[in-house]
Protein backbone atom coordinates (compact mmCIF):
# COMPACT_ATOMS: atom_id res chain seq x y z
CA UNK A 1 0.00 0.00 0.00
CA UNK A 2 1.34 3.42 -0.95
CA UNK A 3 1.89 6.08 1.70
CA UNK A 4 -0.64 8.96 1.41
CA UNK A 5 2.20 11.38 0.55
CA UNK A 6 3.28 9.10 -2.29
CA UNK A 7 -0.31 8.89 -3.55
CA UNK A 8 -0.60 12.69 -3.61
CA UNK A 9 2.68 12.95 -5.50
CA UNK A 10 1.48 10.43 -8.08
CA UNK A 11 -1.81 12.30 -8.50
CA UNK A 12 0.06 15.55 -9.12
CA UNK A 13 2.44 13.83 -11.53
CA UNK A 14 -0.43 12.37 -13.55
CA UNK A 15 -1.22 15.84 -14.89
CA UNK A 16 2.34 16.39 -16.12
CA UNK A 17 3.62 15.69 -19.62
CA UNK A 18 5.66 12.43 -19.52
CA UNK A 19 9.27 12.71 -20.62
CA UNK A 20 8.79 10.47 -23.65
CA UNK A 21 5.87 12.54 -25.01
CA UNK A 22 6.70 14.63 -28.12
CA UNK A 23 5.56 17.78 -26.29
CA UNK A 24 7.99 17.31 -23.39
CA UNK A 25 10.43 20.23 -23.31
CA UNK A 26 13.71 19.47 -21.49
CA UNK A 27 14.76 23.13 -21.24
CA UNK A 28 11.38 24.19 -19.85
CA UNK A 29 11.37 21.35 -17.30
CA UNK A 30 14.87 22.27 -16.14
CA UNK A 31 13.88 25.93 -15.76
CA UNK A 32 10.74 25.06 -13.79
CA UNK A 33 12.63 22.73 -11.46
CA UNK A 34 15.31 25.34 -10.89
CA UNK A 35 12.75 28.06 -10.15
CA UNK A 36 10.96 25.80 -7.66
CA UNK A 37 14.27 24.99 -5.95
CA UNK A 38 15.23 28.66 -5.67
CA UNK A 39 11.89 29.41 -4.00
CA UNK A 40 12.21 26.58 -1.46
CA UNK A 41 13.62 27.10 2.07
CA UNK A 42 17.28 26.20 2.62
CA UNK A 43 19.11 25.33 5.81
CA UNK A 44 22.07 27.52 6.75
CA UNK A 45 25.50 25.87 6.66
CA UNK A 46 28.97 27.09 7.56
CA UNK A 47 29.96 28.23 4.06
CA UNK A 48 28.93 27.74 0.42
CA UNK A 49 31.27 28.39 -2.50
CA UNK A 50 30.82 27.95 -6.26
CA UNK A 51 34.11 26.85 -7.82
CA UNK A 52 35.63 25.83 -11.13
CA UNK A 53 37.03 22.31 -10.85
CA UNK A 54 39.28 22.21 -13.91
CA UNK A 55 36.38 23.24 -16.11
CA UNK A 56 33.58 21.47 -14.23
CA UNK A 57 31.36 23.68 -12.01
CA UNK A 58 31.04 22.48 -8.42
CA UNK A 59 29.42 23.85 -5.31
CA UNK A 60 31.29 23.24 -2.07
CA UNK A 61 29.54 23.28 1.30
CA UNK A 62 31.27 23.42 4.68
CA UNK A 63 29.64 22.56 8.00
CA UNK A 64 29.58 24.90 10.98
CA UNK A 65 32.12 22.71 12.78
CA UNK A 66 35.37 21.14 11.60
CA UNK A 67 34.47 18.65 8.82
CA UNK A 68 35.08 14.98 9.47
CA UNK A 69 35.20 13.98 5.79
CA UNK A 70 34.42 15.00 2.22
CA UNK A 71 31.32 13.80 0.36
CA UNK A 72 31.28 13.99 -3.43
CA UNK A 73 27.58 14.38 -4.24
CA UNK A 74 26.13 13.44 -7.64
CA UNK A 75 22.56 14.58 -8.24
CA UNK A 76 19.85 12.45 -9.81
CA UNK A 77 17.46 13.29 -12.63
CA UNK A 78 17.87 10.53 -15.16
CA UNK A 79 21.19 12.08 -16.23
CA UNK A 80 19.06 14.69 -18.09
CA UNK A 81 17.38 16.85 -15.44
CA UNK A 82 18.35 18.70 -12.24
CA UNK A 83 21.59 20.45 -11.29
CA UNK A 84 23.43 21.68 -8.20
CA UNK A 85 20.79 24.37 -7.63
CA UNK A 86 17.93 21.89 -7.64
CA UNK A 87 19.87 19.73 -5.17
CA UNK A 88 21.07 22.63 -3.03
CA UNK A 89 18.61 22.02 -0.20
CA UNK A 90 19.45 18.31 -0.12
CA UNK A 91 23.19 19.03 -0.09
CA UNK A 92 22.75 21.42 2.82
CA UNK A 93 20.85 18.80 4.79
CA UNK A 94 23.60 16.30 4.06
CA UNK A 95 26.21 18.72 5.37
CA UNK A 96 24.34 19.45 8.58
CA UNK A 97 23.49 15.83 9.36
CA UNK A 98 26.89 14.35 8.51
CA UNK A 99 29.19 17.17 9.72
CA UNK A 100 31.12 16.62 6.48
CA UNK A 101 32.04 18.92 3.65
CA UNK A 102 30.01 18.27 0.49
CA UNK A 103 31.18 18.88 -3.06
CA UNK A 104 28.17 18.85 -5.40
CA UNK A 105 29.16 18.25 -9.03
CA UNK A 106 27.37 20.06 -11.88
CA UNK A 107 28.22 17.42 -14.49
CA UNK A 108 27.26 17.80 -18.14
CA UNK A 109 23.89 16.36 -19.09
CA UNK A 110 22.35 14.81 -22.18
CA UNK A 111 20.96 15.18 -24.72
CA UNK A 112 23.42 18.05 -25.27
CA UNK A 113 26.31 16.05 -23.77
CA UNK A 114 25.92 12.30 -24.00
CA UNK A 115 27.88 9.50 -22.33
CA UNK A 116 30.70 9.51 -21.26
CA UNK A 117 30.58 13.27 -20.55
CA UNK A 118 29.06 12.87 -17.06
CA UNK A 119 31.44 10.21 -15.65
CA UNK A 120 34.37 12.01 -17.28
CA UNK A 121 33.35 15.20 -15.46
CA UNK A 122 33.23 13.32 -12.16
CA UNK A 123 36.73 11.95 -12.79
CA UNK A 124 37.93 15.47 -13.58
CA UNK A 125 36.56 16.73 -10.27
CA UNK A 126 38.23 13.91 -8.34
CA UNK A 127 41.58 14.71 -9.94
CA UNK A 128 41.10 18.41 -9.18
CA UNK A 129 40.25 17.71 -5.55
CA UNK A 130 43.34 15.55 -5.10
CA UNK A 131 45.59 18.05 -6.88
CA UNK A 132 44.50 21.40 -5.45
CA UNK A 133 40.75 21.47 -4.84
CA UNK A 134 40.86 20.44 -1.19
CA UNK A 135 43.27 23.28 -0.53
CA UNK A 136 41.07 25.79 -2.37
CA UNK A 137 38.12 24.73 -0.24
CA UNK A 138 40.24 24.85 2.91
CA UNK A 139 40.15 21.14 3.67
CA UNK A 140 42.90 18.88 4.91
CA UNK A 141 44.35 16.20 2.66
CA UNK A 142 43.93 13.60 5.41
CA UNK A 143 40.12 13.66 5.39
CA UNK A 144 38.35 10.49 4.19
CA UNK A 145 36.37 10.73 0.93
CA UNK A 146 32.88 9.41 0.33
CA UNK A 147 30.61 9.34 -2.73
CA UNK A 148 26.86 9.84 -2.55
CA UNK A 149 24.21 9.93 -5.27
CA UNK A 150 20.55 9.27 -5.95
CA UNK A 151 19.12 7.51 -9.01
CA UNK A 152 21.34 8.49 -11.97
CA UNK A 153 23.66 10.18 -9.48
CA UNK A 154 24.07 6.85 -7.70
CA UNK A 155 25.07 5.34 -11.05
CA UNK A 156 27.75 8.02 -11.41
CA UNK A 157 28.95 7.52 -7.82
CA UNK A 158 29.29 3.78 -8.40
CA UNK A 159 31.11 4.31 -11.71
CA UNK A 160 33.48 6.78 -10.02
CA UNK A 161 34.36 4.21 -7.36
CA UNK A 162 34.97 1.55 -10.02
CA UNK A 163 37.09 3.91 -12.11
CA UNK A 164 39.12 4.99 -9.08
CA UNK A 165 39.52 1.97 -6.78
CA UNK A 166 40.65 2.86 -3.28
CA UNK A 167 39.63 6.50 -3.62
CA UNK A 168 36.53 6.39 -1.41
CA UNK A 169 36.15 5.16 2.15
CA UNK A 170 32.48 4.29 1.50
CA UNK A 171 29.58 4.84 -0.91
CA UNK A 172 25.90 5.70 -0.41
CA UNK A 173 23.69 4.79 -3.38
CA UNK A 174 20.06 5.90 -3.12
CA UNK A 175 17.64 3.97 -5.41
CA UNK A 176 20.40 3.58 -8.04
CA UNK A 177 19.59 3.70 -11.77
CA UNK A 178 21.91 0.99 -13.10
CA UNK A 179 20.39 -1.27 -15.75
CA UNK A 180 19.74 0.12 -19.26
CA UNK A 181 18.13 -3.19 -20.22
CA UNK A 182 15.36 -2.59 -17.64
CA UNK A 183 15.41 -6.26 -16.72
CA UNK A 184 14.20 -5.94 -13.12
CA UNK A 185 10.82 -7.43 -12.30
CA UNK A 186 10.08 -4.40 -10.12
CA UNK A 187 9.29 -2.42 -13.27
CA UNK A 188 6.23 -4.67 -13.56
CA UNK A 189 5.37 -5.03 -9.88
CA UNK A 190 6.27 -1.57 -8.51
CA UNK A 191 6.16 0.77 -11.48
CA UNK A 192 4.10 3.44 -9.75
CA UNK A 193 4.75 6.77 -11.43
CA UNK A 194 7.78 5.63 -13.43
CA UNK A 195 7.35 3.01 -16.12
CA UNK A 196 9.64 1.34 -18.62
CA UNK A 197 8.85 3.86 -21.35
CA UNK A 198 10.06 6.71 -19.17
CA UNK A 199 13.12 4.85 -17.98
CA UNK A 200 13.99 3.83 -21.52
CA UNK A 201 13.75 7.48 -22.66
CA UNK A 202 16.34 8.54 -20.08
CA UNK A 203 18.77 5.81 -21.13
CA UNK A 204 18.29 6.72 -24.80
CA UNK A 205 19.13 10.36 -24.07
CA UNK A 206 22.25 9.34 -22.15
CA UNK A 207 23.77 6.71 -24.46
CA UNK A 208 25.28 7.56 -27.85
CA UNK A 209 24.03 4.21 -29.17
CA UNK A 210 22.92 0.84 -27.83
CA UNK A 211 26.56 -0.26 -27.94
CA UNK A 212 27.10 1.94 -24.86
CA UNK A 213 24.70 -0.30 -22.93
CA UNK A 214 27.55 -2.83 -22.75
CA UNK A 215 30.01 -0.35 -21.25
CA UNK A 216 30.53 -0.71 -17.45
CA UNK A 217 31.01 3.05 -17.26
CA UNK A 218 27.34 3.36 -18.27
CA UNK A 219 26.00 0.06 -16.90
CA UNK A 220 28.20 -0.55 -13.83
CA UNK A 221 26.56 -3.87 -12.95
CA UNK A 222 28.44 -5.23 -15.98
CA UNK A 223 31.76 -4.46 -14.30
CA UNK A 224 34.02 -7.34 -13.31
CA UNK A 225 35.55 -5.14 -10.58
CA UNK A 226 32.69 -4.91 -8.09
CA UNK A 227 34.97 -6.65 -5.60
CA UNK A 228 37.12 -3.48 -5.48
CA UNK A 229 34.32 -1.40 -3.97
CA UNK A 230 34.50 0.00 -0.44
CA UNK A 231 31.66 -0.53 2.08
CA UNK A 232 28.50 0.51 0.25
CA UNK A 233 25.05 1.47 1.52
CA UNK A 234 22.31 0.80 -1.06
CA UNK A 235 18.88 2.24 -0.28
CA UNK A 236 15.84 1.00 -2.22
CA UNK A 237 12.11 1.58 -1.79
CA UNK A 238 9.25 -0.93 -1.72
CA UNK A 239 7.21 0.75 -4.46
CA UNK A 240 10.16 1.84 -6.62
CA UNK A 241 10.58 0.31 -10.09
CA UNK A 242 14.35 0.65 -9.58
CA UNK A 243 14.18 -1.58 -6.50
CA UNK A 244 15.56 -4.67 -8.22
CA UNK A 245 18.50 -2.77 -9.72
CA UNK A 246 19.69 -1.93 -6.23
CA UNK A 247 19.08 -5.35 -4.73
CA UNK A 248 20.47 -7.72 -7.38
CA UNK A 249 24.10 -7.31 -6.33
CA UNK A 250 26.25 -6.76 -3.29
CA UNK A 251 29.63 -5.02 -3.08
CA UNK A 252 32.56 -7.40 -2.83
CA UNK A 253 31.14 -10.01 -5.18
CA UNK A 254 30.43 -10.31 -8.91
CA UNK A 255 26.91 -9.68 -10.14
CA UNK A 256 24.63 -12.67 -9.75
CA UNK A 257 21.47 -13.15 -11.77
Amino acid sequence: MLHPQARRALEAQAAETPVHHPDFDVARERAQDRAAALAAPREPVGEVRDLDAAGVPVRAYLPQSRPTGVVVHLHGGGFVLNDVEVHDAAARRLVNRSSMAVVSVDYRRPPEHRFPAAPDDVSTVLAWLADRGLGEIGLGADLPWFAHGDSAGANLALVAALRHPGRFAALALIYPFLDPELSGASFETAGDGFDKEQARWYWEQYARSRADFEDPDLAPLRSDSLDTLPPTLVVTCEHDPLRDEGSCWRPGSPRSG
